[in-house]
């Protein structure tokens, strides 16, 4: 292993390149590339990579970046791309199709805010709007997350009790253009990690069909296939967590992360890189005497909701700070979590950092007094902060 100074962008095509030279003794690795802010450094570095049994194919638009994945990826070959943002909308059919053929393809989407009107700063609606494609999603607070999670999800998508594609997500700018310390792996330690990929329902030398017509209870046979697949990620990824702590020394964070959350009665979850904001506002806070705590949500899909909803049991007041919006409804955490809330928990949204605001611990204490401050739930709040 080496340390090495580079952006979260980079992080993600060093990890893919190293995935792809592990499939070196399979059927190799192809890639699909479309550049838009944020993300081109990582594809333009990745197609600078000579990567063996390997090819990046430079397309015209998203959509043909991810039809050359399912491409790639039906042929049993390994597979990954990147995209953002309007280019994950563009996409969005594709996407859809790689999940419903079953194709552990891995995506690495960088957290940028819809337009128009054109904003390149970082907002989660994006890859939330994909949150029905069946897709697995893991959001990341570091650069160092960001390269061990291509690696993992890799593992965890090729497994074949999940077979599935999955979408490591990072913030734009606030992770993808900062450069911190990241500890690099050197390819014998990512060859005994992820094994070559065999595919058991690639196309060969017989006959296939892919895409033919589905009937209704066919239909409802793959999406009861497509559920119960999703129902075993949790338990792979568990296992995956153990196999990789024993190869690189570290262990990947928990579908769920929780902090000072022993005596908490007042609980802030949140994703992404709002999470160590998070925490300096609780440490703050506690300082002042206020039993706070926080869950950082990792993992969105499949949604841990039957975990988080144990880690809950003991607040009296949650607050979920959603970094989009679902125009008519609120936060998209702040919905998704609603069900699995334990009665007489009061829960509060706070849409927050909307369109790449900034987001301080002053914010988050703020919010926590008035959490704290509140008798009953109110609609739905837009915090602005940008001012």
């Amino acid at each position: 292993m080496t340390m090495e100074l580079i952006t979260a962008n980079h992080a993600a095509a060093m990890a893919a390149t190293l995935a792809a030279q592990a499939n070196r003794d399979a059927r190799g690795f192809g890639s699909g590339v479309y550049p838009i802010t944020p993300q081109t450094e990582c594809i333009e570095l990745l197609s600078k990579q000579d990567i063996a049994k390997g090819h990046i194919v430079r397309v015209e638009s998203e959509h043909s970046a991810m039809a050359v994945c399912i491409g790639v990826s039906l042929g049993g070959a390994r597979s990954f791309t990147a995209s953002s943002s309007n280019g994950l909308a563009y996409m969005a059919e594709n996407v859809f199709t790689a999940a419903m053929y079953r194709l552990p393809i891995v995506m690495m989407a960088v957290n940028r805010t819809l337009g128009p009107p054109w904003n390149i700063w970082v907002d989660h609606g994006d890859t939330l709007a994909l949150r029905d494609s069946g897709w697995i999603q893991l959001y990341c607070e570091d650069n160092q997350e960001v390269f061990d999670s291509i690696l993992l999800a890799f593992r965890v998508a090729e497994d074949e009790r999940v077979m599935l594609p999955a979408m490591v997500c990072q913030d734009a700018f606030v992770l993808s253009h900062t450069m911190m310390m990241t500890d690099v792996p050197d390819q014998t330690q990512v060859d005994a990690f992820l094994p070559p990929l065999n595919m058991k329902h690639r196309i060969d030398e017989r006959p296939r069909t892919v895409g033919g017509l589905d009937f209704p209870h066919e239909t409802e046979v793959h999406r009861r296939q497509l559920a119960e697949a999703f129902g075993r990620v949790a338990s792979v990824y568990a296992e995956v967590q153990d196999e990789f702590e024993q190869v690189f020394g570290r262990r990947p964070a928990d579908a769920v992360v929780p902090y000072r959350m022993e005596d908490a009665e007042l609980v802030f979850v949140s994703m992404g890189t709002t999470a160590p904001t998070v925490r300096a506002a609780v440490d703050a806070a506690r300082e002042r005497g206020i039993a706070v705590g926080a869950l950082r949500v990792r993992m969105f899909r499949p949604f841990p909701g039957e975990l988080m909803a144990q880690m809950l049991a003991g607040a009296k007041k949650v607050a979920v700070l959603d970094r989009d919006i679902s125009p008519g409804l609120g936060g998209v955490l702040w919905a998704e979590l609603g069900g699995f809330v334990p009665d007489g928990v009061m829960v509060q949204n706070y849409m927050i950092g909307l369109g790449g605001g900034d987001i301080r611990p002053d914010h988050i204490g703020q919010l926590i007094d008035d959490l704290a401050a509140q008798t009953q739930a109110l609609a739905p709040i837009l915090h602005e902060v940008a001012g």
